[in-house]
């Protein structure tokens, strides 16, 4: 069973194949700036990377026809629960409309559809971005202008969940996880049996990321956004690009941040241990959401490579509940492994509508 998998971001295009479980091929096709800059939207992108993609597997020796199934990463639709979905002509509408802004994943689903139909195989998505289970009383925030809202690492936080379930010999919908994915940017989720029934991002809420800033505290907020030293753009940016670790140091780049700590850098040592500080008491915040009823603390993403964050963090929250640790993401694995299950009708493929 060979399946082909996409994931577009802003400047590459990652692709894989997967013979089963096992991954017989990978690329990363990277895009220039100058190679893109003639496509008026994200949408428009796609005949041009479809081409770069078969061209690619042509080249790693797999003829296309031998593939059973496309599965693409899923973009910024409506607001939906967990799952895998067949890429149908309403989604592929929501996505070329952009209803929930510009993104290169939102090309993932047309993708998948243009191949998978030129061989009539089946074209899927898998835990896109804008999955949202959060129950209702997650969503108050205390102005009746603004709705929490689901913009979390779901994918990879779907894909790890289910495979620490595994691991205790369960499945996902039997365990309650508290799961805090540690990379650019950074989501803290409570995982309700199979639900991802609240949760915090870096670009609104929870800690400070490597490059976001988290939640702040909202009159010097305002203030500042009204003080005329920023635009909006600027400010946008701040939170989201160029704030957190970056504000305080200058660089975004864990392993640097402990070289200076190393070398005695005193406020790389105070700005890393507010880190680790802010991670631990999102994740003991969330504790409430369970009634304290958490069978493991999951630590996943890049920076959970690193001992002295994922340390730091256990030590704080190992009262709550036993700690795993998974680092990476398994992003491309998490995409195959969905389109095998609704293949092998393990999981019933939902209608995006």
């Amino acid at each position: 069973m060979k399946i082909l998998v996409i994931n577009p971001g802003g400047t590459s295009t990652k692709i894989a194949v997967f013979d089963g479980e096992k991954k017989i091929f990978k690329k990363s096709i990277k895009h220039t700036a100058e190679d893109l800059k003639e496509f008026k939207t994200v949408f428009d992108e796609y005949e041009y990377r479809k081409k770069l993609i078969l061209d690619s597997i042509n080249e790693g020796n797999i003829s296309v026809d031998s593939l059973n199934c496309v599965v693409g990463r899923g973009g910024l639709m409506k607001p939906i629960e967990g799952g895998v979905y067949r890429v149908n002509k309403r989604m592929l509408e929501d996505l070329k409309n952009a209803i929930n802004g510009e993104h290169a994943s939102n090309l993932g689903a047309i993708l998948a559809k243009n191949i998978a139909d030129d061989i009539n195989v089946p074209s899927f998505v898998v835990d896109p971005v804008s999955v949202d289970e959060f129950q209702d009383i997650s969503r108050i925030t205390g102005l009746s202008d603004i709705e929490k809202a689901s913009w979390l690492h779901s994918l990879n936080h779907k894909a790890v969940c289910r495979k620490i379930a595994e691991k205790m010999g369960g499945r996902y919908e039997d365990f309650n996880f508290i799961a805090a994915h540690l990379g650019s940017g950074i989501s803290v989720v409570v995982h309700n049996k199979g639900r991802m029934i609240d949760g915090s991002g870096g670009r609104s809420d929870g800690p400070f990321s490597p490059e976001r800033s988290g939640g702040l505290l909202v009159y010097p907020l305002i203030k500042l956004c009204y003080s005329g030293k920023y635009t909006c753009k600027e400010m946008v940016a701040k939170v989201s690009t160029i704030g957190g670790m970056y504000d305080y140091l200058g660089t975004k780049d864990i392993m640097k941040i402990e070289e200076m700590i190393e070398k005695g850098h005193r406020k790389a040592k105070l700005v890393m241990d507010a880190f680790i500080y802010q991670i631990a008491k999102e994740i003991s915040m969330y504790g409430a959401s369970l009634y304290g009823e958490i069978d493991k603390i999951i630590l996943t993403g890049g920076i959970a490579n690193s001992k002295m964050v994922t340390g730091g963090v256990q030590k704080r929250v190992e009262y709550l509940a036993p700690v795993e640790i998974a680092p990476g993401e398994m992003e491309m694995e998490a995409l195959a492994l969905g389109a095998m299950r609704a293949l092998k009708g393990e999981e019933v493929v939902k209608e995006y509508l």
